[in-house]
């Protein structure tokens, strides 16, 4: 925070109106407006494309830069020398732990993998071909229905249990999707496997299995997916679980407001939206076809998994991203799988092409990710669903935070324009 003011003008008003600038760490300064509201007037921001909504201290964005922090480490350092559940640490706690709590903070995770039994035959309600995000929404949000113990969002025990329980089940839930859509019995975690492992053993395993097998290769990648997803800022379903959680909305209920926004194809889609698009490009030979599309302004086609809102020179969880899906690529011996081929000639031209580079159109994180989950034999209607597990650290920690400082409900405002007041006529006048 600082003394600094910015002074606003306005026709019909006599003297400005002064308001206080804001400062933070790092990033732009920040204008309160909240005196305008005294005066009669609203600021007009669709989008909140130039509002901070909120005042955090997880993770700091800079897209210009191609830059992304969580707690003040570079996601490149993160995903190089740490794992996810070290991640998930540094999220909640504001610091990295050392070994003796890394071990507890795992043990409390693992022994809350398992969901209620009772959970299992609420799946049996939903179609076998539904989507797993449908499933997961009302899963998610029936939690609390399970989990009332420690629902009193005032108290931090409560909320720190309540985050350690959806970490933890999240992966188990994800995997139910999975074998409830393909008619096959769930599987129990097993805690004696990491984080990643022990989700890849609950999606790929069966009762039938004498022995537990897991390619530490893909479990590397698994949980480089989950790491580079954890937090990204106010982006909208984090928004979202914020917005739900300043009603006073309980943590699983919050949660599934935010899987039911990242469901968005807008959003969370993004990497599902790639396999699409190469299935709808086919074969090697029609990609000068479709990048011809994708130049033409009076084509709706668009090549999905390049560029990005926030980041206007490079996605810094891209680079990471592409280093692992050469890692999968090359331990399946998957070279002349055609979709894999497809995407690896697009990200080509997308790095060497003069109208890919100008407009700084870089083959972004979901690219890569949706690569990887096809090569690993994940479902492209799953790939959100993952998504949405890696991202849930992200929820809560941004709830946590919120709750634990002074805060109102939401409540934005409108620009208005609609009728002014009539009158209701009977229906014979009308």
């Amino acid at each position: 925070m600082s003394d600094k003011k910015a002074s606003l003008s306005v026709d019909g008003l006599e003297e400005p109106i002064d308001l206080p600038l804001y400062s933070g760490t790092i990033g732009p300064d920040v204008v309160d407006i909240r005196a305008l509201a005294a005066k009669g007037y609203f600021t007009y921001d669709p989008g909140y494309v130039s509002t901070a909504s909120c005042e955090s201290k997880i993770t700091y964005i800079d897209g210009e830069k191609g830059v992304l922090l969580h707690r003040g480490y570079a996601i490149e350092d993160l995903a190089k020398n740490s794992d996810y559940l070290e991640t998930c640490y540094l999220l909640l706690h504001g610091e990295l732990p050392n070994e003796a709590e890394y071990q507890e903070f795992s043990g409390i995770i693992g022994k809350h993998t398992m969901v209620h039994e009772s959970i299992a035959r609420f799946f049996l309600g939903f179609h076998y071909d539904s989507h797993p995000m449908a499933m997961m929404c009302g899963v998610v949000g029936a939690l609390s229905a399970f989990y009332h113990d420690s629902l009193d969002i005032n108290d931090e025990r409560h909320r720190v249990i309540s985050a350690h329980r959806l970490i933890a089940k999240m992966p188990t839930l994800a995997a139910m999707c999975y074998k409830h859509s393909q008619g096959q019995p769930f599987m129990y975690p097993n805690n004696s496997l990491s984080y990643s492992e022990n989700f890849l053993h609950m999606m790929f395993g069966t009762p039938c299995d004498t022995e537990i097998d897991v390619n530490p290769v893909l479990a590397r990648a698994m949980d480089k997916i989950f790491l580079l997803h954890a937090d990204h800022e106010q982006n909208a379903s984090t928004s979202t679980v914020r917005l739900a959680g300043s009603s006073g909305a309980n943590p699983f209920a919050c949660i599934a407001a935010g899987i039911a926004t990242l469901w968005g194809p807008a959003h969370g889609g993004a990497n599902e939206a790639v396999l699409s698009m190469l299935e709808e490009i086919g074969d090697v030979s029609n990609i000068d076809k479709f990048i011809a599309r994708a130049k033409d302004k009076n084509d709706p086609f668009r090549l999905m998994g390049f560029g990005h809102r926030v980041y206007k020179n490079f996605d810094p969880r891209a680079k990471v991203m592409k280093e692992t899906c050469d890692e999968v690529l090359n331990e399946l011996g998957l070279e002349n799988d055609q979709l894999l081929k497809i995407a690896k000639r697009l990200e080509q031209i997308a790095l060497e092409d003069p109208y890919f580079i100008e407009k700084k159109l870089y083959p972004n994180v979901d690219f890569y990710s949706g690569i990887i989950m096809k090569a690993i034999g994940i479902p492209t209607d799953m790939f959100t669903v993952i998504f949405a597990t890696g991202r849930t650290v992200g929820w809560i920690t941004h709830w946590h935070e919120m709750l634990s400082e002074p805060f109102r409900i939401g409540r934005p405002r409108q620009l208005y324009t609609g009728n002014t007041l009539r009158e209701v006529n009977s229906r014979k006048e009308r």
